[in-house]
Order: C-alpha cells, then sequence, then structure tokens
C-alpha cells in the first residue's frame, strides 16, 4: 500500500542505521521526507529506527541489501518506490574505512573499499539516475581528507576521490533531469566509524584541527545533507565540505 509524507518527497538512505546515515534520517524525516532505511547486515537497527519514526507520526520503512549488488538495490529501490509511489532523493551514505600506509596495506582491505565505496556507489548512483523522479537529488559521500592528505588514509582517500568524479560526471551527464547530483565531504566527525581505532590522544587533536575546535556530529553533517536535499536546486555538480574550517 502507498504511503504519503507530509511533503510527498521519498528519500533512500543507504547505511541508515549508521551514525551519520541515522541522523541524516531524522533530519529529512524533520522535513516531512518518507524514508527508507537501508541497512547492509543489521536489520534489527533498521527496525527500531523505523518504529521510532512511526512512533513520532512519519513515514519509514527499512530496506536491505549490499549496495554494490545491482540486484539487491534495484530490490530496495522497488521496494521504496512501492511503499511511497518514488523517490526523489538518494542519500548514500554506506562506506567503510580501513586505514593503513600505504606501503603495508593489505590488499584485501583495499578491496572491500574498492567494493563497497566504489561500485556501491557507482551501483546506486546508476539506480538513482534512471529512477528518481524529476526535482530530485543524487548525494553521495566523500572525505575532506581528499584535501588533508592524512598518512594512513591512503587506500580511503582513493576509493572517495573515485566518489567524487562520479558524482561530478554524473551531474553534468543528467543534463535536462532536473536532478540534482553533488558530494559531501565530511571532517572528522564523531561517528563510530572515525572513532575506532583511535586513542585519546589522536582524538583530542583531531578535535582541536579545526579553526571551531571540535569533532563534527553526525547532526551537523545531516543539516548540509537537508540544504541539499531541499531548498538547494541551484547546487549541483559540487563537493560540500562539512568540516568546521578544518580545509
Amino acid at each position: 500500500m502507498n504511503r504519503t509524507s507530509s511533503t510527498g518527497r521519498v528519500a533512500l538512505v543507504t547505511g541508515g542505521s549508521g551514525g551519520i546515515g541515522k541522523a541524516v534520517v531524522e533530519r529529512l524525516v524533520e522535513d516531512g521526507f518518507a524514508v527508507a532505511v537501508h541497512y547492509a547486515g543489521n536489520a534489527a537497527k533498521a527496525e527500531a529506527i523505523v518504529a521510532e519514526i512511526a512512533g513520532k507520526g512519519g513515514q519509514a520503512i527499512a530496506v536491505g541489501g549490499d549496495v554494490a549488488d545491482e540486484a539487491a538495490m534495484a530490490a530496495a529501490f522497488e521496494a521504496t518506490t512501492a511503499a511511497f509511489g518514488g523517490i526523489d532523493v538518494l542519500v548514500n551514505t554506506a562506506g567503510i574505512m580501513l586505514l593503513s600506509p600505504i606501503a603495508t596495506l593489505d590488499l584485501a582491505d583495499l578491496d572491500r573499499m574498492h567494493r563497497t565505496n566504489i561500485r556501491g556507489t557507482f551501483v546506486v548512483s546508476q539506480l538513482a539516475a534512471n529512477r528518481l523522479r524529476a526535482g530530485g537529488a543524487i548525494i553521495n559521500f566523500s572525505t575532506t581528507v581528499t584535501k588533508t592528505s592524512f598518512p594512513g588514509y591512503g587506500a580511503y582517500v582513493a576509493s572517495k576521490a573515485a566518489v567524487e568524479g562520479i558524482t561530478l560526471i554524473l551531474a553534468r551527464e543528467l543534463r535536462g533531469r532536473d536532478i540534482t547530483v553533488n558530494a559531501v565531504a565530511p571532517g572528522p566527525t564523531a561517528t563510530p566509524l572515525f572513532l575506532d581505532g583511535k586513542d585519546e590522544a589522536t582524538i583530542a587533536s583531531l578535535s582541536k584541527a579545526a579553526p571551531l575546535e571540535r569533532l563534527g556530529q553526525p547532526e551537523d553533517i545531516a543539516e548540509t545533507v537537508a540544504f541539499l536535499a531541499g531548498p538547494a536546486r541551484w547546487v549541483n555538480g559540487q563537493v560540500i565540505y562539512a568540516n568546521g574550517g578544518l580545509a
């Protein structure tokens, strides 16, 4: 059965049960979106978010699948369309970060990041390019480390530089469709993806690196996404750095 949001707009958020993804889901729901909360492996977490949204009067469903699997993601797009009548916004927060100096990187880790971060972004961007309604937005995720070039991030940055390339070219390929395509590049943000594996001294140092002298919060990034998903119709083919002035 189709359901309707208060704005009639619908978003699919990959990685929607994660740190930034969950904040994005909650922020878009505040703006009246119906949201499909995508998960890769933790269905219970996604269902809990959906239940919380429903309890507050919002509209949401959970959809699963490997972002790099085109059949699984096509099914996620179809489930979202069946539930809400169409899709206006695709937010691709799904990603993995495995850190190591380039000289000692386990190449299996390079392959894992390539599959999720590059192929996954390509798969969902391709599906969105063929399925989003006019007036829609595709929002991918890069990283500020493409500018700061922190040691240990070589393979991760390589994957995110590819995301930027996909994003900027797709924006131009969708000429005449009234669909914007942009990437958000967060700075150090207090999520498990960022915090895991870092000692307190490293976290403290990074929290002071930006002029605002704090780590970003998932809600800070979600505000940028909400801008691109809603009023920012003249922002297209851009990488937006949400990093407190770090770079």
